[in-house]
């Protein structure tokens, strides 16, 4: 039996409750939605009135000029980056009210994709970074071609297996061990689907951003949302423009990278020298200071050190030294600007010496908090067991060495595109217990990649090892469990 409208007051002109929106341009849609939260009116007839009046002049009062910004969650689009670096591709992903996809290193063969010059790079670096970019890529089908033949002959097919299967799931093992040679120029595609409002943060950071390549792309990326949109069939553009409002109001935001560099050079200035501390791959420390935890973030994103350092360092410091790093990254904020990712957090904090490759996957979990240091040859590179077993260490260990050297003629943050995804760097994951047992036990499967699933078992480890209780609620698969043929 339906719901009863029993109040006294007039009943709805249809018993319809529930209706789906067809396609309509965001901007619009996001106007239908907000009348509809601001006047009496039906949805249908909302939806009637904005096809007859101009969003712009709405979004342009209320969105841009009163600062009624959830009026652009409203609006959501597709949008999709075609042949950016891999390095640009961990920025656009970078955002937590994000859901997309980049193209799968892990499934697909990139030794004919060719790589991106940083447009950085003056001539005579962009042909050292040429050469070695081809020999790196020659590195990568040559092993490859060795671990394929190996995993062959280790792993016969079972007669279970098809053969169309079994070939692609070998194929997709050496991928697995051939991209860590794989490095941050090079190509890769990128979809996406956010609101209006996620978006403009986006092209607004991508505009300030120290990568050419990023910014280019920031300005491209709002001169799309101002032309109709790409559909596959008849002339290639078809309807309104997605989002022409946003495109006027995307000014580069300088605040974030003005911020980072007042806080590196009071670092530089004021910081001891370093404790050389060392710590695991995996090091998970546990927040009872919010202030010293804020601290130690805004220190970790523009120094060399472990977080568990910094995170100590804060802590014996007297408050009003705190203060003063925090009015050094709020010097410049202004009533518009948001505060610093740094500024946000959940009590563990896992600090990651990990490979860029593991990171790459390990980034796709948004329901964290994420930082990282510069990428880096500095920490040397993981090997994959099956570079040795396979009699391809040789090969990858001089591919790897002449990549660093390469690298390290180059200047930043070009030098930065050279980085393999083999290299270690240092990155922080802040979370709460939910999203480290769900990271844990997702990672940690046999499906998944070893170089994450060790990570994942060690996060487990760790929890294990700081809250006892809640670690040994994680049921994650040990790395020595392997099913090598399931994918």
């Amino acid at each position: 039996m339906g719901t009863r409208y029993d109040s006294g007051l007039a009943e709805p002109t249809s018993p319809q409750r529930v209706f789906t929106l067809g396609t309509m341009p965001p901007e619009k849609l996001a106007y239908a939605l907000a009348r509809y939260s601001r006047s009496p009116d039906s949805i249908r007839d909302s939806l009637e009135w904005v096809r007859d009046h101009d969003s712009s002049k709405f979004l342009e009062s209320f969105y841009f000029q009163y600062g009624h910004a959830s009026i652009a969650d409203l609006g959501h689009l597709a949008i999709c980056f075609e042949g950016v670096s891999e390095a640009v591709a961990i920025d656009i992903e970078d955002e937590a009210l994000w859901d997309g996809q980049a193209r799968s290193s892990r499934y697909q063969d990139f030794s004919r994709s060719g790589f991106i010059v940083p447009p950085e790079l003056p001539g005579a670096e962009a042909a050292i970074y040429r050469d070695a970019c081809t020999k790196l890529l020659a590195a990568y089908r040559g092993i490859h071609e060795k671990v394929s033949a190996y995993l062959t002959e280790k792993l016969p097919r079972p007669v279970e297996l098809k053969p169309e299967a079994y070939k692609r799931n070998i194929a997709a093992r050496a991928f697995d061990v051939a991209r860590y040679l794989l490095f941050l120029g090079i190509p890769t595609g990128v979809g996406q689907v956010t609101s209006i409002r996620t978006l403009e943060r986006q092209i607004r950071r991508w505009k300030a951003s120290p990568y050419a390549e990023l910014r280019e792309l920031g300005q491209e990326t709002a001169e799309a949302c101002a032309k109709p949109p790409f559909v596959p069939h008849g002339s290639g553009e078809f309807g309104e423009p997605v989002a022409p409002t946003l495109a006027k109001y995307v000014d580069p935001d300088p605040y974030p990278s003005r911020a980072r560099t007042a806080v590196k050079l009071w670092a530089e200035q004021n910081l001891p020298a370093s404790a050389d501390l060392k710590t695991t791959a995996v090091d998970l420390i546990k927040v009872t200071d919010p202030l010293a935890d804020i601290v130690a973030t805004l220190l970790y994103t523009v120094t060399t050190r472990p977080y568990r350092e910094l995170h100590e360092l804060a802590r014996s410091w007297p408050r009003t030294r705190l203060e003063e790093v925090l009015g050094v990254a709020l010097a410049e904020k202004s009533r518009r600007d948001e505060l610093l990712r740094e500024f946000r957090g959940g009590p563990y904090v896992y600090d990651m010496m990990i490979d860029v490759g593991a990171y790459r996957d390990l980034h796709r979990h948004r329901r964290c908090q994420q930082f990282r240091q510069g990428y880096t040859w500095a920490y040397g590179w993981e090997t994959p067991g099956a570079i040795v077993e396979s009699g391809a260490d040789e090969l990858f260990q001089s591919a790897m060495r002449e990549a660093a050297l390469s690298a390290s003629r180059l200047s930043a943050p070009g030098c930065e595109y050279l980085t393999a995804f083999g290299a270690r760097s240092r990155f922080l994951f802040k979370m709460d217990f939910a999203e480290a047992e769900y990271i844990s036990k997702l990672r940690s499967g046999v499906k998944g990649h070893f170089s994450y699933r060790e990570i994942a078992w060690q996060m487990k480890v760790r929890m294990e090892e700081v809250d006892p209780e809640l670690g040994r609620l994680i049921e994650a698969t040990p790395p020595w469990v392997e099913e090598p043929l399931v994918r």
